[in-house]
């Protein structure tokens, strides 16, 4: 990790674990910050398996098979 890199600007992958409660202090925890979270993760898995120019079956089975597990854990809470 080189040192003109901050530490704010790291990826969780590039974060050392004694660096891990510092850096989780500098997310941004507002409701504001955690959507734009959960839409750059969209946009992310969006054009990297649905809007490509070759596209394949992977990403739409990846969500049929979410749905599938989330409904299984839905109907069967007991488990």
């Amino acid at each position: 990790l080189p040192a003109a890199v901050l530490l704010k600007d790291t990826k969780l992958m590039d974060v050392k674990l004694g660096q891990l409660g510092s850096w989780l202090a500098m997310r941004d925890f507002t409701p504001g910050g955690i959507m734009g979270a959960i839409q750059r993760g969209y946009n992310r898995y969006y054009n990297k398996y649905i809007n490509v120019r070759k596209g394949g079956l992977g990403g739409i089975s990846m969500v049929l098979a979410g749905y599938v597990v989330l409904s299984y854990v839905w109907s069967y809470s007991h488990v």
